[in-house]
């Protein structure tokens, strides 16, 4: 089964104080998160009788944005009880953008 949902979210930066690094996301939430969670419920389902999910809850996705696709996974999130989604800096550099740009955000399970 594969099925594709098409979202508009801002790119964000999380940062920390262990972690030298910043890491961009932008976050899936809503109806288009519900509808993914049942998609890759049944994904599951049918791939292999079990509702068992990978680790962390991700979802392996073909995410989008602009011109530019990669292979990547969702994470659960805990604030929205939607989806985190990484934005690599190859990404972000490709197609301009930066944190708290609104992006079109395409992903296919």
């Amino acid at each position: 089964m594969t099925a594709t949902f098409i979202t508009t979210t801002n790119l964000w930066i999380w940062t920390s104080d262990k972690a030298p690094a910043a890491w961009h996301f932008t976050t899936i939430d809503g109806e288009v998160a519900q509808a993914i969670a049942d998609a890759a419920l049944m994904d599951r389902l049918e791939r292999t009788g079990s509702p068992r999910q990978r680790g962390f809850g991700s979802i392996k996705v073909r995410a989008t944005i602009g011109d530019t696709h990669w292979a990547t996974s969702i994470f659960p999130s805990k604030d929205s009880g939607g989806y985190l989604l990484p934005v690599k800096a190859s990404v972000r550099k490709a197609e301009g953008i930066v944190a708290g740009d609104e992006v079109t955000v395409s992903l296919t399970i």
